[in-house]
């Protein structure tokens, strides 16, 4: 049985906390296995989160910077060659590379996803 087909509960699904933010810093990661960004999105309440996201085929840092994205900030922080990312940045595969999940338009930073 594949994910998709796997039905949740509105209780699973609340557990999962997707949040809204801005991008406010954006830093190279040579030390990452493929190429990355090191990422610090403000989530408004929930404080500045960092991360590291393989986004480097379709973003640059300056077309990063001001970008309002959606990101799981309740996972349990993780070491990813020597930078512990905070948060999981959301997107899609495809063909070009990840395209980043995002507003369609502003939200208030650390607006969550309902």
């Amino acid at each position: 049985m594949s994910a998709e087909s796997v039905s949740i509960s509105w209780d699973d699904f609340q557990r999962v906390a997707l949040h809204a933010g801005t991008v406010v810093r954006v830093e190279s990661f040579p030390e990452a296995r493929k190429p990355a960004w090191k990422l610090w999105v403000d989530f408004g309440a929930h404080g500045i989160k960092k991360t590291s996201a393989q986004i480097t085929e379709l973003y640059s840092p300056e077309a990063l910077l001001g970008k309002q994205v959606l990101g799981v900030i309740n996972f349990p922080p993780k070491q990813i060659a020597g930078f512990m990312s905070e948060f999981l940045l959301t997107g899609f595969h495809t063909e070009h590379g990840v395209v980043i999940a995002s507003c369609e338009r502003p939200v208030a930073n650390g607006a969550r996803l309902a």
